[in-house]
């Protein structure tokens, strides 16, 4: 048995999850999520918190399955109540972001202006040139565009120049040295 899918999920106030064929919905403040579950999980909701049981003569992918689903299922109630953000920096000469309707504009180096579409779901905002926030209340699909942007112009060992999270550490490589 799964430590993490033994764990009940408490559900919110405002909050309603329903579970129907295989089917979890969950509907909040924010959106709604929907993501269909193995057969072999079993899942039961009561008043207030969802509980995921797994049989007793299960087998190592099914104990896998187990705590996998409930850690996704916590996502969902987590993102359709509060939401999810994920924070990007910009180094370089003359790098720059900005937000024109649903779509991000990047100045990161090349002869062109670098634009990204926000999915359904999706908000960019610029609070400084340098910075961007990607939020939504799918941390799959957050996570992934966040990914996106960052792949636009991966972070150079030399000077840092780049995309890069705001909590990730780039490490510099040191430069030439001179003759003696």
């Amino acid at each position: 048995m799964s430590r993490i899918g033994k764990k009940p999920i408490a559900i919110p106030a405002g909050v309603t999850v329903n579970y129907d064929n295989g089917v979890i919905t969950v509907k909040g403040s924010k959106g709604t999520l929907t993501r269909t579950i193995d057969a072999a999980i079993g899942c039961e909701i009561s008043a207030n918190e969802i509980l995921f049981t797994c049989p007793e003569n299960a087998t190592g992918d099914v104990q896998a399955k187990h705590g996998l689903y409930r850690a996704l299922v916590a996502n969902m109630v987590k993102g359709v109540h509060d939401g999810f953000t994920r924070n990007l920096i910009i180094n370089g000469v003359g790098y720059k972001a900005a937000v024109q309707g649903n779509k991000l504009v990047l100045n990161i180096g090349y002869s062109h202006p670098v634009e990204v579409l926000a999915p359904e779901g999706i908000k960019f905002e610029c609070p400084t040139q340098t910075e961007i926030v990607v939020s939504g209340f799918d941390k799959e699909l957050v996570g992934q565009v966040a990914a996106n942007i960052k792949a636009k112009r991966p972070v150079e060992p030399y000077h840092a120049y780049g995309v890069r999270y705001k909590e990730e550490t780039v490490i510099l490589k040191e430069g030439k040295k001179s003759g003696k």
